[in-house]
């Protein structure tokens, strides 16, 4: 994880390091080396943890008065879910000064199937961080908001990472590296030349919509013309695309 870690960090431009970095995790990334790893790169944590029976020891002596609504991006609060702070409950000596422990509890989506260690129908995530922000409702938001790798995991399944089709990892890491450079062409797609849905659709709406639309090439005055289906439903926000990608500057 921490080579990991260090691999990410590497691809910041020379320009970021001004600014504050936070890297966030999920429990598979939540140890002391990688906190004090981050503690001597001056980097800040928000790490997901696993509930152990003194966690939900300590999440079960908190009064109700120590709860706070957890909110959406939108500032606005959301429904059925409090933040409160572990720290102090739960022994954290071995991880860096300043560290501290939040919770979230949270009710159960309706029909979810409650585990054993849910607790009056609510679902707990735990995490630590040294953010001093006495925020605790934006500190949950901005470690929650880590999900979005999730779904450009799920995107990179889609996009050809679901099965390895060769029985060499050589081959296999070339497979790897060309299903990441598809995903990275189709993030940046998204992002400079897509608006509204399409801007966050699914790779395979994007075939559907866009990559496969029937269109003809043609020659013209020197010029590559690519004719688009007039009855395509997207044809104009495929037309936009192209418009706004001649627009974008060009670097060496």
């Amino acid at each position: 994880m921490v080579e990991l870690v260090d691999l990410a960090l590497a691809q910041l431009p020379s320009t970021g390091h001004a600014q504050p970095v936070l890297v966030r995790s999920g429990s598979a990334g939540a140890s002391t080396q990688l906190a004090w790893h981050l503690r001597d790169q001056g980097v800040e944590l928000s790490l997901g943890m696993q509930a152990d029976v003194h966690v939900r020891e300590a999440i079960g002596a908190q009064p109700e008065a120590a709860w706070t609504p957890a909110v959406e991006p939108d500032g606005q609060p959301r429904d059925g879910a409090e933040v409160c702070e572990l720290t102090g409950w739960v022994d954290l000596g071995n991880w860096p000064a300043g560290t501290r422990m939040l919770c979230r509890r949270e009710d159960a989506h309706p029909g979810a199937q409650l585990r054993f260690t849910d607790h009056d129908g609510h679902r707990f995530q735990v995490f630590v961080t040294d953010q001093p922000d006495g925020d605790l409702a934006a500190l949950e938001l901005r470690h929650r908001q880590r999900a979005r790798v999730e779904d450009r995991i799920r995107a990179a399944k889609a996009t050809g990472l679901a099965n390895l089709p060769f029985d060499r990892w050589r081959r296999n890491q070339v497979w790897l590296e060309l299903v990441l450079c598809a995903q990275d062409l189709t993030c940046w797609a998204q992002a400079l030349l897509l608006d509204g849905p399409l801007a966050v659709a699914e790779p395979k709406t994007l075939r559907y919509r866009l990559l496969h639309v029937a269109a003809r090439i043609v020659r013209h005055a020197r010029r590559v013309i690519l004719r688009l289906q007039a009855s395509w439903p997207w044809a104009v926000e495929l037309a936009r695309a192209f418009t706004r990608l001649r627009a974008l500057p060009l670097r060496c």
